[in-house]
């Protein structure tokens, strides 16, 4: 009897992933910088946060609160596009998630950075199309990321914060 209730636990397991597993490939739009105002929506189930809009002059703020006291702030432009994002939290956030297509220009740039980099400096990214900035050390983590061109007129970098 326990060998049954075993095997139908490990079906239902089974299941359970698979189901999970269509969920997250059914729904592949990725919140990320340059992604509009849907893209923050699809953060938010990818975090499994909860979401709070602040309204600026010549912005908008979507902060994501997730568990575990992380919060990630996507700012998003009067044309309805993210052109920063900033966090903090425990752990660093899924930088392929929030960068979207400029992930891959943020490794290069932190590949040809890491051989000037020792210990647990923080890692500063200044390209002309992608700012980064990040630094901290386990349960305290935080940085910020821009692409300058596509800043509204007015703002300034050090409102992403």
């Amino acid at each position: 009897m326990h060998k049954r209730r075993s095997h139908s636990m490990n079906s239902k397991l089974l299941l359970a992933g698979a189901m999970l597993t269509i969920f997250v490939t059914a729904f592949p739009a990725r919140a990320s910088l340059g992604g509009d105002t849907a893209s923050v929506q699809a953060d938010q189930l990818y975090m499994q946060g909860t979401r709070q809009t602040i309204a600026a002059e010549s912005y908008t703020v979507h902060e994501i609160q997730a568990g575990a006291g992380a919060v990630v702030r996507e700012y998003v432009s009067p044309a309805g596009k993210v052109f920063g994002l900033a966090w903090h939290g425990r752990w660093p956030p899924n930088m392929h998630q929030l960068l979207g297509s400029y992930f891959e220009q943020y490794v290069q740039a932190a590949k040809a950075k890491s051989g000037y980099r020792r210990g647990r400096r923080p890692l500063m990214i200044e390209q002309p199309g992608l700012v980064v900035q990040m630094g901290g050390h386990p349960r305290a983590f935080a940085g910020m990321a821009y692409v300058p061109e596509m800043l509204p007129p007015g703002v300034r970098a050090e409102e992403i914060q």
